[in-house]
């Protein structure tokens, strides 16, 4: 069992985490995109796609499955929503 540590942020959200991770939770809440694939996928999932510069379908076409996968914080319950966002747009994977 971890234990939780009161932490407070830049904005001054107080929060508990159990591990090394900084991420304030009420900071990642004003931060998710209202529309668009991103505000579909979790967190982690979202900052994993951000952080590779990765803004559009069009752009996510462009990488395999397992280069997706292999972001730290992607994980394999976010792929049907993916799948699904280059299906609308009649995209796939790059192989």
């Amino acid at each position: 069992m971890s234990v939780k540590n009161l932490r407070t942020c830049e904005k001054e959200h107080k929060y508990y985490k159990g591990n090394e991770c900084l991420t304030c939770p009420a900071c990642e809440l004003e931060r998710k995109p209202t529309q668009g694939f991103l505000s579909l996928l979790s967190a982690p999932a979202r900052r994993a796609i951000k952080n590779k510069g990765i803004k559009s379908a069009e752009e996510l076409a462009g990488f395999t499955e397992k280069e997706i996968l292999s972001l730290h914080g992607m994980g394999k319950s976010s792929l049907p929503q993916l799948h699904r966002t280059l299906q609308e747009k009649e995209l796939k994977f790059k192989k």
